[in-house]
């Protein structure tokens, strides 16, 4: 099983590891992720959909719910409430939206199966990325690749910050020299 990886995230998210655990809501009805909290492997990230319907599904209790059941993370299309709160207990959360809408708690679509996550398939297998520039996933058959050519990447960019310390600039390194007669 390949692992989701939740990074950045703002003051306080420490890189961490763990299988992604697919939830879905429906809007306004935060059932299934209390469900998701009993039934989520321990250093699991809850990855939940709420259609992208913005309500509080997520606060302070569930926050300290899901440290207490060895959750690491959320990431969820919907919204949450509390933030100074789950700030101060440096609980990652990345999310739509803030919301103190209330939600109601009858019925829960899906826990633990695949899910649609703004229209990107989230299943136990696949590989969740997120950080402070927003959350990536990769198919659990395409990580290897997709891993590798974001370290090539990684390398080609160290390669271009040095290039730029030792004063060449970006219209060189990056062809276009063209635009300098044009603009």
């Amino acid at each position: 099983m390949a692992e989701a990886v939740v990074s950045g995230g703002g003051p306080g998210l420490q890189g961490s590891q763990a299988p992604p655990a697919p939830v879905r809501c429906s809007p306004g009805d935060n059932l299934a992720i209390h469900l998701a909290l009993e039934r989520a492997p321990r250093g699991s990230v809850l990855v939940v959909t709420t259609d992208n319907f913005v309500a509080g599904d997520w606060g302070e209790v569930l926050t300290v719910a899901a440290e207490a059941a060895g959750i690491v993370g959320l990431v969820m299309d919907g919204g949450v409430r509390d933030v100074a709160a789950m700030t101060r207990r440096r609980f990652p959360v990345f999310t739509r939206g803030i919301s103190v809408r209330g939600t109601i708690k009858a019925s829960a679509p899906s826990v633990g199966q695949p899910i649609l996550m703004t229209g990107v398939p989230v299943a136990a297998g696949d590989l969740v990325i997120a950080d402070d520039d927003g959350v990536v996933v990769l198919p659990s058959g395409r990580v290897v690749d997709v891993l590798a050519a974001g370290e090539a990447r990684a390398r080609k960019e160290d390669d271009v910050m040095a290039r730029l310390a030792q004063g060449e600039t970006t219209v060189d390194l990056f062809g276009l020299s063209v635009w300098r007669g044009r603009a």
